[in-house]
């Protein structure tokens, strides 16, 4: 049998022109850690559905032809037999309790010194940490390493590659991927044990061999205790920096992580409380409007916008000229921009309706949408390709010029629509303001309707996570065992959120701008407490982190006893940073604190409505006060 994977390479390459669509960037760190050949198994990170063994394959260094698990049933039919073979798959018999059997098709691909990658969470899920790392890696690369001794096969040994994939925001088109390696896992440490006579030796060998694939995987990625405390994270982070493309990628995990930390230490300021209730109220505010922190800070929102300050005519039309001045700015560019916008059109539809199909699955949207956009690519390319060479007479330069114009369509595409992209949403926002400041205030929801908006939505829990084995680790603490023996492929269930119908702009803009400043407001004073407090403040950190940048108290070690056999003993250990020190590593990383400090653009909304709850006040404000002055548009201090 051929083993060209010619298969795998047409996959890879459809892969890789999907992803450069739908994603700006997929940032590759550690590629280093990868060797250029030999036996390797990766074990990945597993959060995004289809979407991970795609980016996986696609930026693997070196360009490595990756084999993943299947079904062994599947590789009954010989036609399906060789699509499978030539794609990569290698088959797995979940069946067997031979071990030497059931990693059988592992142990040929590695022999001949292929790399395999795994999922070894066992499912692709939604949660705040990682919440399991089974053992099915670490028993296959045993098993090699046992095979390799007992058949006398010379050459390196097999290494486990960790490898996690984080992204910005996994369900939203123009996100950012890092795909970060950790340090290779050699079986040097662990062979012996494994090799031995002695009753549970293996199986304590490929727990402790999983526990080093955990660590290596939860230092790499974004862990919190809960929802809340993750939410309140990322919402911090979207108020720090404020556009959402100039956190360095390389930093991204790291800062993440930290201010994740901060958001664990329950007592690291006396408004702690206060200021998570506010960052929360914001953050689902903008869950339920479907905007970002990043379009409403790049608003122009003066005071003269708000309909209760009393303005003159010019000053008012002054700061409406300057949402119509945006607008038209943004409307210039499409005419260089509107063919290739069209040709898109239909990918684009087709995106929303692969959306729609799963509302309720964020696991599966991103999949949806860059598979339906890819299926629509497929038929919009060929056929403006026809459409052009019939208007060129079919000739051999036509030819030549219908496939460069579809091309240069694509490329011209995929390089502006950043830019485009955000200043349509920076357009509708601004008018979503406007109409929802200008409007009167009986049509503002009523505190107790706003309660449904101010709780932002969690994912239930995955089914196929079995909770008695998984992570309970919290930030500062040392990460406890997981699973045993794992079974690798399963049939994934839907992971179900159910979507709240977003409220009308003109009955929620002016909550959202409120709670917005009162989020800047509590988080500026948040942190200047803990930049005053001192070296004598000290807030949780997790191990790695606090490895780095401040220090790890270990107690008396605990003992890992999972099964009765395997007696291992676990440090328990919390790690701590000095609370100035993790200010100052947020502003060295580009944190603006204090322009949290200012006033910012829309914190009159604070001001507009203290005497009184929405609807509760008889006066009207279309009755709008208009005075003579002689001052213009005050100016964004820069």
């Amino acid at each position: 049998m051929s083993d060209s994977k010619v298969l795998h390479l047409v996959i890879r390459r459809i892969a890789d022109w999907s992803l450069w669509s739908f994603f700006t960037e997929v940032r590759v760190i550690g590629g280093e850690h990868v060797p250029l050949d030999g036996p390797i198994i990766v074990t990945a990170t597993h959060h995004n559905m289809m979407i991970d063994p795609a980016i996986l394959s696609s930026s693997f260094p070196h360009r490595r032809v990756l084999h993943y698990w299947s079904k062994a049933s599947l590789f009954a039919n010989p036609v399906l037999s060789w699509v499978l073979h030539s794609s990569g798959n290698i088959p797995v018999d979940r069946k067997s309790k031979n071990r030497q059997d059931l990693f059988r098709g592992t142990i040929e691909a590695l022999a001949r010194g292929n790399a395999v990658a795994l999922f070894p969470e066992g499912t692709s899920y939604t949660e705040p940490r990682i919440m399991q790392v089974k053992d099915g890696a670490a028993w296959a690369a045993l098993e090699y390493t046992k095979w390799a001794a007992e058949n006398g096969v010379n050459g390196p040994g097999v290494q486990i590659i960790p490898a996690a994939i984080v992204y910005t925001n996994k369900s939203k088109y123009r996100s950012s991927v890092i795909m970060k390696f950790g340090e290779p896992v050699s079986m040097d440490e662990y062979k012996e044990q494994f090799f031995s006579d002695l009753e549970g030796a293996p199986r304590a060998a490929a727990k402790r061999l999983t526990r080093a694939i955990e660590k290596e995987l939860v230092e790499a990625t974004i862990n919190a205790p809960d929802w809340d405390t993750l939410y309140s994270a990322r919402m911090a982070r979207d108020l720090l920096w404020e556009d959402e493309r100039s956190i360095d990628l390389e930093e991204f995990v790291t800062i993440s992580q930290t201010l994740v930390d901060l958001f664990s230490t329950t007592d690291a300021a006396a408004n702690f409380l206060t200021v998570r209730h506010h960052l929360l109220g914001y953050y689902s505010l903008l869950q339920s409007t479907n905007l970002t922190n990043s379009v409403l800070s790049s608003l122009p929102l003066p005071p003269t916008l708000s309909p209760s300050h009393p303005t003159p005519l010019p000053s008012r039309l002054l700061t409406l000229s300057v949402l119509i001045r945006d607008t038209l700015g943004a409307l210039t560019r499409l005419p260089f921009f509107l063919i290739p916008l069209l040709l898109h059109t239909p990918v684009y539809v087709m995106g929303r309706i692969g959306a729609r199909l799963v509302e309720h699955e964020e696991e599966t949207q991103a999949q949806n949408k860059a598979v339906f956009g890819l299926l629509s690519c497929m038929m919009i390319y060929p056929a403006t390709f026809w459409a052009l060479w019939a208007m060129l007479w079919y000739t051999g330069t036509g030819a030549l010029v219908a496939a460069f114009t579809v091309w240069a369509f694509a490329y011209y595409h995929n390089r502006l629509i950043n830019d485009i992209y955000m200043d349509l949403k920076r357009v509708i926002a601004a008018w979503r303001v406007l109409v929802g400041v200008w409007a009167p205030r009986r049509w503002e929801l009523s505190l107790s309707a706003l309660s449904q908006y101010t709780t932002p939505l969690v994912p239930p829990e995955n089914p196929w996570i079995d909770k008695n084995r998984a992570n309970s680790s919290t930030p500062g603490t040392s990460s406890g065992t997981l699973s045993s023996l794992p079974t690798q492929i399963t049939d994934e269930p839907p992971v179900k959120i159910a979507r709240r119908r977003r409220p009308s702009s003109r009955r929620i803009m002016k909550h959202l701008l409120r709670a917005r400043g009162e989020a800047v407001k509590a988080l500026a004073e948040f942190l200047t407490t803990l930049e005053a407090s001192g070296d004598g403040k000290n807030v949780i950190a997790s191990i790695h982190l606090a490895k780095r940048f401040g220090w790890v108290e270990e107690n008396s070690p605990t003992s890992s006893t999972d099964d009765g056999r395997d007696g291992d003993a676990l440090p328990d250990a919390k790690g701590y940073r000095h609370a100035r020190e993790v200010i100052a590593f947020l502003r060295a990383r580009g944190a603006k604190i204090a322009t949290l400090d200012r006033k910012i653009e829309g914190d009159w909304a604070l001001s507009s409505d203290e005497d009184g709850a929405a609807g509760e006040s008889e006066k009207d404000e279309e009755d709008l006060a208009w005075v003579p002055s002689s001052t213009g548009l005050k100016q964004e201090d820069n």
